[in-house]
């Protein structure tokens, strides 16, 4: 399921930022997008984040936006130094006409100011409270969005279950038509009016044209998605087995089909099944 929700603290570096989203994924992918300065905190926040979400491409990313230091927190780095007036002079050497570095282009070289060393543990922490925080209203959004997909999928039962209901009283009536037009064909084909042969021949056909066995497995796995939704909780998985199950059965539904009502039933139910399996994938 889909997912947003930000979070902040400020902290006497800085102000903290922590943007948390999520879109739909067969499986859990967590993508971490994190500052330097919090990169200790990153193992904890995949536990965090594992705890917490189960299906879905999560992306974390945390930034830190520092405040510029006090002057007397400030001092100039020595080997940094040497470092750029050592390269200043190979460049000299290749560009004898350059002119010479200004002392701002100094100051603003990386790691020439020595701003001092995080406090590593005191940011890891801010980071996993935001992190706890934001994963607050990150569950209660995509909550909302699984009670709508909860609706939409036992929408689709309620109408699958109407199908089969219809099917049912039918299933006498289009066995004993469908005999009648074997036996006839049978007489024709063979020859013969032999009833007992043309009675063992139409038990096999009979036989592998009863659905009655797939209606009553359609409607033990119709009931168990309606008692899986209605439990909640992570879902996602069990009711992607339900749905490949109940595909399979109106696989031979419509394989088997020996009325046109049937047939035209068990396409229905395909559309249907679809249609579950696409939302299904959506829910954690």
């Amino acid at each position: 399921m889909t997912g947003y929700a930000t979070a902040t603290a400020n902290l006497p570096r800085g102000t903290l930022a922590l943007e948390l989203r999520a879109v739909n994924a067969r499986f859990l992918d967590i993508q971490l997008r994190i500052a330097e300065e919090v990169r200790a905190a990153e193992p904890k926040l995949r536990e965090l984040l594992g705890a917490h979400v189960a299906r879905g491409k999560v992306d974390c990313r945390i930034s830190l936006g520092t405040r510029s230091p006090a002057p007397s927190g400030q001092s100039l780095n020595a080997a940094a130094l040497e470092g750029l007036r050592r390269l200043a002079a190979e460049a000299r050497q290749a560009f004898p006409e350059a002119a010479p570095l200004r002392l701002a282009d100094v100051l603003r070289w990386p790691g020439v100011i020595d701003e001092g060393s995080p406090d590593e543990e005191a940011l890891a922490t801010a980071a996993l409270g935001c992190a706890s925080l934001a994963l607050k209203d990150f569950n209660a959004a995509r909550e909302r969005e699984g009670a709508k997909l909860a609706a939409t999928i036992a929408e689709r039962v309620a109408r699958m279950e109407t199908q089969l209901a219809a099917l049912r009283p039918l299933l006498p009536q289009a066995i004993a038509a469908y005999q009648a037009k074997l036996v006839q064909r049978l007489r024709e084909a063979i020859g013969t009016a032999d009833d007992e042969r043309v009675r063992a021949e139409i038990a096999v056909f009979a036989m592998k044209s009863d659905v009655d066995e797939e209606l009553t497995r359609l409607g033990a796995h119709l009931a168990e998605v309606k008692r899986v939704l209605a439990q909640g909780g992570p879902v996602g998985k069990r009711l992607d087995f339900l749905a490949q199950e109940l595909n399979r059965e109106a696989n031979t539904v419509a394989s088997k089909a020996a009325d046109a009502r049937f047939g035209d039933a068990a396409l229905e139910l395909k559309l249907l099944i679809e249609q579950v399996r696409e939302q299904v994938q959506n829910v954690e």
